[in-house]
């Protein structure tokens, strides 16, 4: 497999990154299973992993550092996450310095390692001065604990804003960004990912099926597939309304444009988002050892111009069909904010 620069950070990750987000409760339990994927993604090639200390309640972060025991974890690049409420308690949640100098020392003894390759900011705490994180986070690239930091799901306008903030005040800058991207979620080539290619970063793409809208199994005339995610954020997911079924008709045209070219639907999305001149890797977040098969040879597929052109299309380029998937409002626009 291919490796790419990882912004300027000076690593290099391979071109899919695994995403361990379905590693423990929330998707795969069977803690066996788990970390015979990620040595099958190892010995595939993919390089990269990327978790979260919320995953499961810190169980990702625990099948991960144990399949990368035993001499695997120098030859990966290990990335993690803070930010998102771990639990009930107020202050395990946002990016106070408080709160991810606790975290990580957490996360470092799950993942069984001494240190962090990339340790991202899950998403900005509107409640939090965007100079006391990265204050607290270019003290743990000082002491060794973390090699760079990033964000995810960030506006282009907080972006720039953090750049600035790093620049002005002495700190670690953010070095990658993690959005959603897919062929059905374009929101960002409006913006995010040129802001990242102007300011140098790294992007890790994720969710590059759509959160399932992309794997074959969402077609008209067929019923909706159960699914967890399905469960928890029902909306995103209803069949019958405007969004739904604006998507749906997007996944049947698409599908058909993968077929006609001798491609899985998996294969051509994860390789649309991997042409993409910012994108640096793509995560993939298998459930299981078939569905990691399925993917992995999305790595191997170049898309002609024409195919992209029928693709634009069907999914016009900046365009985000359903406005949820997009995951980032900015909190101006929260319902919150704009009460009169």
């Amino acid at each position: 497999m291919d490796h790419r620069p990882l912004g300027r950070t000076g690593i290099a990750v391979s071109e899919l990154t695994l995403g361990a987000m379905m590693l423990g409760g929330a998707g795969n339990p069977d803690h066996d299973e788990a970390v015979r994927l990620v040595h099958r993604a190892l010995d595939a090639g993919i390089t990269t992993i990327d978790t979260a200390d919320v995953y499961s309640g810190g169980e990702s972060e625990e099948i991960v550092g144990r399949a990368l025991a035993g001499g695997r974890r120098d030859g990966v690049v290990l990335a993690t996450k803070v930010g998102l409420p771990f639990d009930a308690d107020p202050n395990h949640r946002g990016g106070s310095r408080r709160w991810v100098v606790q975290s990580v020392e957490a996360s470092l003894r799950r993942l069984r390692t001494d240190w962090i390759d990339l340790y991202q900011v899950h998403r900005l705490d509107p409640a939090t001065d965007v100079d006391e994180t990265l204050g607290a986070l270019s003290d743990l690239v000082a002491q060794g604990k973390v090699r760079a930091v990033g964000a995810s799901t960030v506006p282009a306008s907080e972006i720039v804003e953090a750049q600035w903030t790093a620049e002005r005040r002495g700190r670690e800058r953010f070095r990658t960004e993690q959005p959603p991207y897919s062929l059905l979620v374009r929101g960002v080539e409006t913006d995010v990912l040129p802001t990242c290619l102007r300011h140098g970063m790294g992007v890790l793409t994720y969710s590059p099926l759509a959160g399932g809208w992309l794997t074959g199994r969402y077609r008209t005339g067929q019923d909706a597939p159960a699914s967890r995610r399905a469960g928890r954020f029902p909306a995103r997911y209803d069949l019958s309304s405007p969004t739904g079924r604006r998507k749906l008709e997007a996944a049947d045209a698409l599908a058909d444009l993968a077929a006609e070219a001798g491609l899985t639907l998996v294969e051509m999305a994860i390789a649309f988002v991997l042409r993409h001149p910012a994108v640096s890797t793509a995560i993939i977040g298998p459930r299981t050892l078939e569905h990691l098969e399925s993917q992995l040879t999305a790595a191997d597929v170049e898309l002609p111009e024409d195919l992209l052109d029928r693709i634009d299309a069907v999914v016009p380029p900046g365009t985000t069909l359903d406005p949820a998937d997009a995951m980032s409002t900015s909190p101006a626009l929260t319902a919150a904010a704009r009460r009169r």
